[in-house]
């Protein structure tokens, strides 16, 4: 069998792409920056290029380019917003997910002693990329994109506190993923690891354009997150239905206050961070170097400042999905509601001191380390809490295994191994010998994919008949979660006991043959996590095409908040009279009082105006990024004051907002009322 050489000449050559000396008009941009080279970029160019062609023919001959300029990309309405992040996230998910398949691939290869398919520098640019995008641009769109469909709707608001700004911060986050898609076929992307320490990350040892990819994507996405986050607090805080106080709120509203009061709090640490690691890179400060004073263990500190916090901006929203689920299906109302509250809450508390238990090998000593590890092992205490609190909620509970419940199951199982692990973790001596193992690896996915993945699809599952009006198939829909669920055992529990063995992360070379079974074996879990995405795109294929009998009325679960009080799909107003709350589970509530919706007695609903100011600043900011990334220096000034002034001359517009009339509030009314006349005339009949 061949033996894998690594290719220590071709990355020097290939990791210095861009770093000439820049041309006066066209910056650093030359011929040679596409690196068709390569077979599998080759191929994956051409395959973008032809689905690429297609979708925009699609478009063209069906003429729905002015409609989804109108409809979709100048909308202001929360909730559709809320689904272009799920939209943005998706696409990302299958960009991120490829990146894993890869990876596992090659792994599972050149353990065996083969020659794997990945160059290393290569390899590097994907593991990089990977972690990048599934926590930034999979991740985090999905929860942003549930708190914002979901939210306004539970509080019983018609939208969110300031809706150009929501538009703003979702093409924000659109022009970072621009950049990062840009990079996989002009020039390169960072070969860092996904947190880019330093020196490796600085200019001396990454002298090319891919941490430059690195850092204007996220500089540009963490822009929009940051204004999302104040948005959604605001929201919360003054458009809240008449009777909503606080302790009346559903946990899912909960835990997008807390998740976005750690987003305005830590965001700003991280692009602190990125622009100095920028000014090291460009106008050629110290911040992070060992030189004239810098400290690269400064960059680790603030970085995970605030990437710990962000573990949980990531998990909370989920919780709050779960919270809701599991009373839904159980059939209760959610056993400890007080303390879910306050476990939400001690756990952002926390989130901000026990940053440096991602660190415990830099030598800081006994009693910080004592510190720090038991503040972490402290943490678990409220995530017990909340685990306790849904098995009590089911305890008696006449349980429907829906898709969203079975999700919700398969979290509990999976997590619980997943908060072991990183208990076992949060003891320094136990951490200084598994850090830099694929154990790790494994504790870290255990916690995102058992808790963060499967959190989404159950919500998915979940409101997916509030945004369309229909459910998902559920055949398919089980075909997808047996295909993560066993994908998941399989691809990452043999890395637990690699890491035990001591096999460091990051690694795409071999030269020990005895570990290639345990990396077959998580590449056949990959595999199955594959079938289970593409089950998933066909359930959603599927549905459409038969939803027509898988059509629901406005509460299909029997909900108990008040995203169930309106229609599936809600009308753009949401509500055409703001509901009054006098209890907790607002809408269950107003179930058991014999509640009718008013069907006359309407009146002008005011609502704010689309607009392009988003897309075209957006836009802009792209255009800058990319600019800037290649030293293209007089297009950057271009831009930027392009944007600057695009944005001032938005200010002096008045015409945002006008009044819906009666007579349009009554024809929508009517037609639900006509609507679930219908649908429980067909009921009656069954």
């Amino acid at each position: 069998m061949a033996t894998s050489v690594p290719d220590f000449a071709g990355q020097l050559t290939r990791g210095t792409q861009g770093a000439e000396i820049a041309h006066p008009f066209w910056g650093k941009l030359t011929w040679d920056i596409f690196p068709f080279y390569d077979p599998i970029l080759l191929g994956t160019f051409i395959v973008v290029c032809i689905g690429g062609g297609a979708l925009v023919a699609a478009l063209t001959y069906y003429r729905l380019w002015g409609y989804l300029w109108t409809e979709w990309f100048t909308s202001v309405d929360h909730k559709k917003i809320g689904i272009m992040y799920m939209i943005l996230a998706t696409v990302m998910l299958v960009r991120g997910f490829s990146d894993a398949v890869l990876m596992r691939g090659h792994q599972a290869l050149a353990s065996a002693g083969y020659v794997g398919y990945l160059p290393s520098y290569h390899y590097d640019q994907v593991f990089t990329a990977h972690g990048v995008i599934m926590i930034f641009f999979v991740a985090m769109p999905f929860i942003t994109g549930f708190m914002n469909y979901i939210m306004p709707l539970q509080i019983g608001a018609r939208d969110v506190a300031f809706p150009f700004l929501n538009n703003f911060s979702f093409w924000l986050t659109v022009s970072g993923a621009i950049l990062i898609m840009l990079s996989l076929f002009v020039g390169e992307y960072a070969a860092t690891g996904w947190l880019a320490y330093p020196p490796l990350s600085g200019l001396t040892f990454s002298p090319g354009v891919g941490m430059d990819y690195y850092l204007w994507s996220l500089n540009i996405a963490g822009i929009g997150t940051t204004l999302s986050g104040i948005n959604l607090i605001v929201t919360i805080v003054k458009m809240r239905a008449p009777g909503m106080t606080w302790m009346r709120m559903p946990i899912f509203t909960w835990t997008t206050l807390i998740t976005n009061i750690l987003i305005v709090a830590t965001f700003p640490v991280l692009t602190v961070t990125l622009a100095l690691l920028t000014a090291d890179r460009y106008i050629g400060t110290n911040f992070f170097t060992s030189d004239l004073g810098g400290n690269p263990m400064m960059y680790v500190n603030l970085i995970w400042i605030w990437g710990h916090p962000e573990v949980y901006i990531l998990t909370l929203p989920v919780f709050g999905i779960f919270s809701e689920i599991v009373p839904t299906f159980s059939r209760k109302r959610l056993f400890g509601y007080t303390s879910m509250v306050y476990a939400t809450a001690v756990i952002m508390i926390l989130s901000y001191i026990v940053w440096l238990h991602h660190f415990f090998t830099m030598g800081a000593g006994a009693d910080v380390n004592s510190f720090f590890g038991i503040t972490t092992m402290i943490i678990s205490i409220p995530t017990g809490a909340k685990i306790f609190n849904w098995l009590f909620t089911m305890y008696k509970g006449r349980i429907s295994f829906e898709l969203p419940m079975m999700w919700t199951v398969a979290f509990l199982l999976t997590f619980v191994v997943g908060g072991m692990t990183g208990v076992l973790l949060a003891i320094p001596p136990a951490d200084y010998v598994l850090h830099n193992s694929l154990f790790l690896v494994a504790h870290f996915h255990n916690v995102i994919i058992g808790g963060v993945v499967f959190g989404i699809f159950a919500g998915i599952n979940y409101w997916w008949p509030k945004a369309f009006g229909f459910k998902l198939d559920r055949t398919w829909g089980l075909v997808s979660f047996w295909g993560w669920v066993v994908g998941f055992y399989f691809a990452f529990m043999p890395l637990y006991l690699l890491g035990l063995m001591g096999v460091t992360r990051r690694l795409s070379q071999f030269e020990d043959t005895a570990y290639a079974a345990y990396f077959f074996t998580a590449a056949i879990g990959v595999a199955m996590i594959a079938v289970g995405v593409l089950a998933f795109f066909v359930q959603i294929y599927v549905s459409i095409r038969n939803r027509e009998a898988l059509a629901v009325d406005g509460d299909p679960w029997n909900g108990r908040t008040l995203e169930w009080a309106t229609s599936s799909p809600p009308p753009y107003y949401n509500f055409a009279f703001t509901p009054r709350v006098y209890r907790r589970d607002a809408w269950e509530h107003m179930k058991q009082a014999g509640y009718e919706r008013k069907t006359d007695g309407f009146t002008p609903i005011h609502m704010p105006h689309y607009t392009a100011t988003g897309v075209v600043i957006s836009a802009l900011w792209t255009i800058m990024g990319f600019a800037l990334i290649w030293h293209v220096w007089w297009l950057a000034v271009a831009s930027a004051m392009a944007s600057l002034v695009y944005g001032i001359a938005h200010t002096f517009n008045y015409n945002r907002d006008y009044y819906i009339p009666v007579d349009e509030v009554a024809e929508i009314e009517g037609a639900r009322t006509k609507k679930e006349a219908a649908q429980n005339s067909v009921v009656a009949a069954e």
